[in-house]
């Protein structure tokens, strides 16, 4: 069970919360600020005696039509209908149950005018599995993530669809055998559920937790790379680390020595003076990203513990301030970052493979016995290639973009939806590239026998062979690599 309360939420509870498929619940301390809030705000409506932003007037351009009280309950409904208008492929339903967690958290500060049975029933939702189908295209970035929110919240209300227990239905269908009543949203209501960054925001939680998994891979795929390429330990001394210490770049020296400790293969006489780049510069490469996840990982965990709806409601100051907390550019910008770093390390990974099938240092050419009878590992190499040139057109920066919306009122966004949505292709691409790796290195490894990797590689390499076999003549491959992508996400090594 974890308890939503303004205690800060780390990307690890996260992570804890999904993988242990823990319950929600409101704390006191939430319960106690949303309630203030919602009495406060409609007690101001009695008194309030001017307009307010998305209180008492329209949305966007339409800022200055101020709206009758006996309308404003429908003003919200018809925000979250109108506002739903989504397009493309659906969000899948990891991110989608990761938005519902990151809408709750953000309405519970009690700041933003939500009525307690509103945050209630998005927590019922997240806990029993009901999850809002949503759509990756359709949010600038900046009034929040209006569509792919309002396609969240439609359910809310009664409207739209929902994925529960494997199929897609009306979430009218589903809140009639749940016996649950659609929330009549009050003022403000429909505006605090639409406005918000949690489209962004789970999309990089998403991104972050496997970024961390995947740069832990990484290293010890680069490892057994190495190994089996006859490649040399020093590049991975401290001495050389520390006239530059890069924090990412000494944890990764640090890492392949203690990953290799043990290993005849790096420990015997090399004929080579140096390595490619690609190896020598591993530290270099793999620290850098490193680095960059942490970065990431920092202004995501602020991001999320934040209330990033419009207008702000301060009911101790009496205050009701109509700002900008929505805008995505304190996360569009790392994001952006973090695309272009993850791209590195599929790209150097993807170097590495192609030194493997090059017939050097002994390794027969395309890791093959007899080649020319047989293609062999020729063609997972032009795969991973592919795959990093696609990386590298998707890790143009959304965030450097700009289109006016709402009549020009709306005239700078942030387009960090496009940044997550990118984010998560480039995460997944580069999961595959490593992938190849794997599938490379191990059968370059078989190349080295009777010599012996580290034991920690060795244990890996076991276990892979379990799943993945060594590849004598040629075969069909497409499924091994599927089965080295699965591989990937076990964390048991990491």
């Amino acid at each position: 069970m974890h308890e939503i309360s303004h205690a800060h939420l780390s990307l690890e509870q996260v992570k804890q919360i999904l993988d242990n498929h823990e319950k929600l619940v409101l704390s006191r301390e939430a319960v106690d600020a949303i309630v203030k809030c919602r009495a406060y705000l409609d007690k101001k409506m009695d008194d309030i005696g001017r307009p307010v932003y998305g209180v008492t007037t329209g949305f966007g351009s339409l800022y200055n039509v101020t709206i009758p009280k006996e309308d404003l309950s429908q003003l919200q409904h018809n925000l979250v209908m109108s506002h739903a208008c989504g397009a493309g492929e659906t969000v899948r339903p990891a991110i989608v149950k990761i938005m519902l967690l990151l809408k709750a958290q953000s309405l519970s500060y009690g700041h933003s005018g939500a009525q307690l049975i509103t945050v209630q029933r998005l927590v019922d939702m997240f806990n029993d599995d009901i999850l809002p189908v949503v759509y990756q295209q359709g949010s600038l970035g900046a009034s929040g993530d209006l569509a792919p929110l309002a396609h969240l919240s439609l359910p809310l209300i009664g409207m739209g669809e929902v994925l529960y227990k494997g199929q897609v239905r009306p979430a009218a269908e589903v809140w009639k055998e749940k016996g649950w009543e659609p929330i009549r949203l009050q003022s403000k209501e429909g505006l605090a559920l639409l406005n918000g960054t949690q489209f962004m925001s789970a999309h990089a939680i998403w991104s972050i937790l496997k970024s961390i998994r995947l740069s832990r891979w990484a290293d010890l795929i680069g490892a057994m790379s190495l190994d089996a390429y006859d490649g040399r330990i020093e590049p991975f001394l401290p001495l050389t680390h520390h006239l530059r210490p890069h924090k990412g770049q000494i944890l990764t020296g640090e890492k392949f020595m203690e990953i290799l400790e043990g290993s005849e293969l790096i420990a015997r006489h090399k004929e080579h003076v140096q390595d490619p780049y690609s190896f020598r510069c591993i530290p270099q490469v793999h620290g850098a990203v490193k680095d960059n996840i942490l970065y990431v990982k920092s202004v995501i965990e602020n991001e999320i513990n934040s209330a990033t709806d419009n207008p702000n409601i301060f009911p101790d100051e009496d205050m009701v301030i109509s700002a900008g907390n929505f805008h995505g550019e304190p996360i569009a910008i790392p994001m952006d970052s973090l695309a272009i770093a993850m791209s590195e390390l599929a790209s150097i990974s993807e170097r590495r493979t192609y030194q493997l099938i090059h017939g050097l240092r002994g390794l027969p050419k395309y890791l093959v016995a007899e080649p020319g009878l047989n293609s062999g590992f020729m063609i997972p190499q032009y795969t991973a290639a592919s795959i990093v040139s696609q990386n590298k057109g998707l890790c143009w920066p959304a965030s450097c973009d700009s289109i006016p919306s709402s009549q020009g009122q709306e005239d700078h966004v942030s387009m960090g939806s496009n940044a997550a949505t990118k984010l998560v292709r480039i995460v997944d691409n580069v999961e595959t590239v490593l992938a190849i790796e794997l599938f490379n290195a191990a059968q370059a490894l078989e190349f080295r026998r009777p010599l012996k990797s580290s034991p920690k590689l060795e244990s890996i390499f076991a276990d892979y062979r379990r799943q993945v076999p060594f590849v004598d003549q040629d075969t069909y491959m497409h499924p091994l690599i599927e089965k080295s992508v699965q591989f990937l996400k076990n964390e048991q090594y990491l």
